[in-house]
């Protein structure tokens, strides 16, 4: 006897595949950005398909390559992939010049690490920093990417998701207005730390828009990066913010 939750998938599966016929006969005309079988593009306004897009074009070179290139703002050279050492290399990488911001020193990324960046970077950092300075972004400060190493720089033990430059530490950035904003100084700042009479304010633990504006893009960078940590994770991390692609999911 065929069970009624059978006969719900049933209809829900002809339901889908009518729809998938008419998207691909052109029968049923959707916009791109809520067409799960559209390729992402970084410009989109996040929906609910957003995180079926990026890791879908994670596990596409071409595709993510291809996303990259319609990229505007965007500057990066592909790299040839490599293996340096055990468990060390990268492939389907690109060397990073420019994003949406300055980024100092040219930086190796895996393709979907760069995804990432370039989604943040659109859909968080800038929109806040509109929002809480009323002044963008003009660079970012890091600590760099690739690196064959341990985890925390150990002699033993794991690899670090930098040996496959799936990672990226940022340390700070600056404003087109010049002002700086760095985790190691800002993070736990607060009014009354800033005080010149070291006179509590009103509300003696609010913190500074610097503080504020750290915490919102570094759990903003939970919804495109699997691993985000910062100084609440632990005392390595006091002083940037590590981002990675792969392996296990965190948000601290």
């Amino acid at each position: 006897m065929v069970t009624r939750t059978r006969v719900v998938w049933l209809f829900l599966i002809f339901i889908a595949a009518a729809l998938w016929l008419a998207v691909q006969r052109g029968l049923l005309v959707v916009p791109d950005r809520w067409n799960p079988w559209a390729p992402l593009l970084i410009a989109d306004e996040p929906n609910l398909l957003t995180s079926w897009k990026l890791a879908r074009a994670s596990g596409d070179d071409a595709l993510c390559r291809r996303v990259l290139s319609q990229t505007p703002d965007l500057a990066f050279v592909e790299l040839p992939d490599r293996v340096t050492g055990p468990s060390c290399g990268f492939r389907n990488a690109v060397r990073i010049e420019r994003t949406s911001v300055d980024v100092g020193e040219p930086f190796a990324l895996s393709c979907r690490a760069t995804l990432s960046l370039a989604l943040w970077e659109r859909h968080v950092l800038q929109p806040e920093a509109e929002r809480a300075f009323d002044s963008r972004v003009t660079r970012i400060e890091h600590f760099g990417s690739y690196a064959c190493r341990n985890l925390y720089g150990r002699a033993a033990g794991a690899r670090s998701r930098h040996a496959t430059a799936d990672a990226l530490d940022l340390a700070g950035f600056r404003l087109a207005d010049g002002r700086r904003i760095r985790v190691v100084g800002d993070w736990d700042e607060t009014m009354a730390s800033r005080s010149p009479a070291r006179q509590p304010p009103v509300v003696a633990d609010e913190p500074t828009g610097e503080a504020r504006f750290l915490k919102v893009v570094h759990r903003g960078a939970c919804r495109y990066f699997d691993a985000v940590l910062g100084p609440d994770y632990n005392a390595a991390h006091a002083d940037h913010f590590h981002f990675d692609r792969g392996g296990f999911r965190a948000c601290r």
